[in-house]
């Protein structure tokens, strides 16, 4: 049994974090601090916050990574090992501490989408596969030597955020593994491979704006890769219309790119995309809560021939 001190900030980490509270001694976890969130900007704990102290865990709050008195508190865990997924950069003082390393849960089959959004990339670039690896953190951000890793598919039709809900469980899976190698003194990390290397950046508000001259295929792939957030949407006459779920129409279409080319009460809009078409299936209104397509186009009175970029 190892002594592990956890560090995470989303609920990606909560799978492996309760894995190893029933599997090891997690001597402590480090995660943000609160921050406001929402209309009222009340402060907020992080997901790995309300998790740890359900588990009546040790919690450390970390605003400084290099202050003294901080690295005074981890190392008074004693810990063999520490453990991150969806954390922050650490500094070489700190990953540095444990004797057995510091291991790193990433959302992809490393060196491929090195980054904040491996999941959403893997969504919106249409790719089939994905992953996820563990790996001993080094000074260069998600280029330590990799101890394991695991492929997982990618439905036609699966969101990023049905697709995370998977990964956690199997990266819980996986990390449970990678501290098992090292127990035995059998986790030698292998030098990643040169190949893939695709880039996964933070996603942004206005990496969601649809163009509607790009392939259905494109925009499919890119609203699915921005739900749950930030969102896809497209510039409407009421504001910024959010676009959750949408299908790629077979049959061959011409217009102009970003016109409803069908408006119907039963089976909702079809927009007409640079090639091809999209129908919508979900989509949310400034201000008002998701609906179905029907929907839409039977309370706003919805017609053929809107060219909704304008």
């Amino acid at each position: 049994m190892k002594r592990i001190v956890f560090m995470g900030t989303s609920d990606f980490g909560i799978p492996t974090l309760r894995t190893f509270y029933e599997h090891h001694n997690v001597a402590g976890v480090v995660t943000r601090c609160d921050s406001p969130k929402g209309r009222g900007r009340q402060l907020q704990p992080s997901p790995i916050k309300v998790a740890s102290q359900s588990l009546g865990l040790d919690v450390i709050e970390a605003a400084n990574l290099t202050d003294p008195e901080f690295i005074e508190r981890l190392k008074g865990f004693n810990a063999d090992l520490f453990y991150v997924v969806a954390f922050r950069i650490l500094p070489e003082e700190v990953f540095s501490l444990p004797p057995d390393g510091t291991i790193n849960l990433h959302a992809s089959l490393l060196p491929d989408y090195r980054g904040a959004a491996p999941i959403n990339w893997a969504v919106i670039n249409g790719d089939t596969e994905t992953g996820l690896t563990t790996f001993f953190i080094e000074k260069t951000v998600d280029t330590g030597d990799i101890i394991l890793n695991e492929t997982v598919t990618i439905g036609p039709d699966e969101t990023a955020g049905e697709l995370t809900a998977r990964m956690k469980i199997t990266g819980a899976n996986l990390s449970l593994k990678t501290v098992g190698l090292i127990e035995k003194g059998e986790a030698h990390g292998s030098k990643q491979p040169s190949r893939g290397n695709r880039p996964a950046p933070r996603l942004f508000k206005e990496d969601g704006l649809i163009d509607w001259t790009k392939e259905a295929k494109s925009i499919h792939n890119q609203v699915r890769g921005m739900n749950p957030a930030p969102g896809a949407y497209t510039k409407w006459r009421k504001g910024p219309l959010k676009i959750h779920r949408a299908k790629i129409v077979e049959e061959l279409s011409t217009g102009t790119p970003g016109t409803i080319i069908e408006a119907s009460p039963q089976e909702g809009i079809t927009i007409q995309c640079g090639k091809g078409s999209l129908r919508i299936v979900e989509l949310q209104p400034p201000g008002k809560k998701a609906m179905d397509s029907a929907g839409f186009v039977r309370g706003y009175r919805i017609e053929k021939g809107i060219l909704l970029s304008e």
